[in-house]
């Protein structure tokens, strides 16, 4: 009887020191070059309240992709339960950084290209999350350039030769600027410094407007060198992505970076309750927006007609 009785107190004393023991909160790693609100908001709106049910680690690298790989390593170290990157730089360093914390990429261009998975519908590691590719996006870009810039003729195009992906957008911007009776002069930026070189290159040659195409790290890592010499050269500039546009630049078509963002929190939240990467497919877009900044076309004394504007997503004035 006294044996029963003890061991019953022993099983409810056991249960009860197993439910006052804390529940882990898990930790969700950033290497990105800023905070991502939009991705955040995505959590809140799963039910995660930061402090509460989840901590966020930042590891920021800035505008130094340098810092990457040892940014990645911090949060290695710190054992985070998912990894959330933001461009192939980033993304690069996380693969090289762990091949067992699960990463989710915000966007990356091409992530068969740089080798981060091995089929989009089923990556195959530890890396999952959103691609940024979208097939013939160039003949969109340099329709609405040409709506604004009516007598649109000469095109100075920015990208880098070593970025994976750029020979295919340039191939497509040719095409459609072929088909718009516009020439292309394609300008190599390999380098922050080519940034000056290349916007006098087309200032030279009477470039009537510049199209940047999307995706390299070394552009994506200047924005406020571009904007600077895009209005030193009273040049209107295409962008691919709006945060150019929200830093200052004229315009931008491109992926819904926002609606990624929010998407990517929900693989998140599903790698959080037991999803593997390897299970979950890379997904592309299927949102795109059209950002206008007015005071940028005012600063080069660009009037955009209204119905240009009566097609934008967001105008910053």
């Amino acid at each position: 009887m006294e044996l029963s009785i003890v061991a019953s107190v022993l099983v409810i004393c056991g249960a009860v020191a197993q439910a006052q023991q804390p529940t882990k909160i898990p930790r969700v790693g950033f290497l990105s070059g800023g905070r991502n609100d939009g991705f955040r908001q995505g959590m809140r709106e799963l039910g995660y309240v930061e402090g509460k049910n989840i901590i966020f680690e930042y590891a920021m690298v800035g505008e130094s992709f340098t810092r990457a790989p040892a940014r990645a390593a911090e949060l290695v170290r710190l054992k985070v339960d998912v990894i959330v990157t933001n461009g192939a730089t980033n993304t690069r360093a996380a693969k090289e950084a762990t091949r067992t914390i699960p990463i989710v990429m915000l966007s990356d261009p091409d992530p068969v290209g740089n080798g981060f998975v091995t089929r989009l519908a089923r990556p195959g590691g530890n890396i999952t999350g959103f691609s940024s590719q979208v097939a013939d996006l160039s003949g969109k870009r340099l329709e609405l350039l040409k709506e604004i810039v009516p007598k649109l003729l000469r095109v100075a195009v920015f990208g880098n030769s070593a970025n994976t992906g750029n020979a295919t957008q340039l191939k497509e911007t040719e095409r459609a600027a072929g088909a718009f009776g516009m020439q292309l002069q394609y300008l190599d930026i390999l380098g922050p410094k080519d940034i000056e070189i290349a916007f006098r290159e087309a200032s030279t040659e009477r470039a009537d407007a510049v199209f940047v195409l999307r995706g390299p790290a070394v552009i994506n890592s200047q924005p406020t060198l571009l904007i600077q010499l895009a209005v030193k050269s009273r040049l209107p500039v295409s962008y691919a992505q709006s945060n150019y546009v929200d830093a200052g630049g004229l315009m931008s078509y491109g992926v819904s970076v926002a609606d990624l963002n929010r998407r990517a929190a929900v693989y998140v939240d599903k790698i959080l309750k037991g999803a593997k990467p390897a299970d979950l497919p890379v997904e592309q877009p299927t949102k795109f927006e059209l950002v206008i900044n007015m005071k940028a076309a005012k600063q080069i004394g660009l009037t955009i007609p209204p119905h240009v504007l009566a097609k934008a997503d967001r105008v910053i004035r």
